[in-house]
């Protein structure tokens, strides 16, 4: 835009522009003060912290249920694994076959 070629309509709406920038900072202005009165209050509560005398009660406790655990040492049976035999895997597979041939049939 040209200053020379400027015309009162121009004008206007520079001004507007300003007014509206004004405007608009003054509310970030007054956002930014309600944000600060937030910070400089009341810090949030810190973890509490454990003393330690509850910790060793704590670390006491543990090691004799891992004591208790490792002493009874007593190997579980390892339970064979099932396999299918040779017939029963033929029988599922013709009763599988002919229940596709029934659905097939069906669809006819």
């Amino acid at each position: 835009m040209n200053l020379a070629t400027l015309t009162s309509k121009d004008l206007a709406k520079i001004t507007g522009f300003l007014k509206t920038k004004e405007s608009l900072l003054a509310q970030v202005a007054k956002i930014d003060a309600q944000l600060s009165a937030f910070e400089s209050g009341t810090p949030v509560a810190t973890k509490s912290k454990m003393s330690s005398a509850a910790r060793a009660k704590i670390a006491a406790a543990q090691k004799k249920r891992w004591a208790k655990l490792k002493g009874k040492k007593a190997a579980k049976p390892v339970a064979k694994k099932r396999k299918m035999s040779a017939a029963g895997r033929a029988a599922i597979a013709a009763a599988a076959k002919a229940m596709w041939a029934k659905r097939k049939a069906a669809k006819k």
